[in-house]
């Protein structure tokens, strides 16, 4: 199993239809920093007033730093790159999901600012530089010691619980977007047809359909049209 898929069955594990449908809304905003819903016309669609003015007052500070918003990009990339099925974390917006997440649910600030900071600390004592001015070798040295919890080293367990956050919030991020939603599969609820009980099922038992019936429910070149009842 690859990364992408790894985190597909994190994603589906941890993650309900409620939540999917129910996501921010961060992928969705345009330049102007308004949030559309689903149907990119009304802003806040799905949100009652309370919660979107709620939206509306978190989208208008920042916490994160430029520098700091920059570091998210990276690592955001490095935890869902693109590839061939879809876009990479980025593309799907992540970086802004997290923005907007831990200023909804405070409790994240602190372990990300700390993790952040760890980061760029032990980069700079390992190669004078901020993990965002690395090259890509030396940032993808550095992800090895944090990313495999069970290898990692006691003085990096600091590092290893930010950026288990990291990855759970840039999996929660990417899989309730429109291109995570696309990767994964995910649907919703769409029309079938169905036919009736098979005839020798009634049979076996005794049942029939009426003509009515017949006429009014099981017809498949009606299967657009809205019921009306006698």
């Amino acid at each position: 199993m690859d990364r992408r898929e790894s985190l597909k069955a994190l994603a589906l594990g941890t993650l309900s239809v409620g939540t999917i449908l129910a996501a921010t809304g961060c992928e969705d905003k345009k330049g102007d920093g308004k949030k559309e819903d689903v149907a990119g016309k009304t802003p806040g669609y799905g949100r009652t007033p309370d919660e979107a003015a709620r939206d509306k007052a978190l989208n208008e500070v920042e916490f994160f730093t430029a520098a700091e918003m920059k570091t998210i990009a990276i690592l955001a990339d490095i935890i869902i790159p693109a590839d061939e099925h879809s876009g990479s974390a980025t593309d799907a917006k992540v970086p802004e999901f997290i923005a907007f997440i831990v200023k909804d649910m405070p409790e994240h600030q602190l372990p990300m600012r700390g993790g952040l900071r760890w980061l760029d600390v032990q980069c700079a004592k390992r190669y004078n530089k901020s993990f965002a001015e690395c090259s890509e070798q030396q940032r993808m040295e550095m992800v090895e010691l944090i990313a495999w919890p069970e290898k990692a080293a006691p003085e990096n367990l600091q590092g290893v619980a930010f950026f288990n956050r990291m990855r759970n919030l840039t999996a929660t991020g990417f899989f309730t977007s429109k291109i995570g939603i696309k990767d994964l599969g995910y649907i919703g609820n769409t029309p079938n047809e169905w036919d009736g009980v098979p005839v020798d099922v009634l049979k076996q038992y005794g049942y029939a359909y009426d003509e009515k019936t017949l006429a009014t429910c099981l017809k498949i070149e009606d299967r657009g049209k809205i019921m009306t009842w006698d």
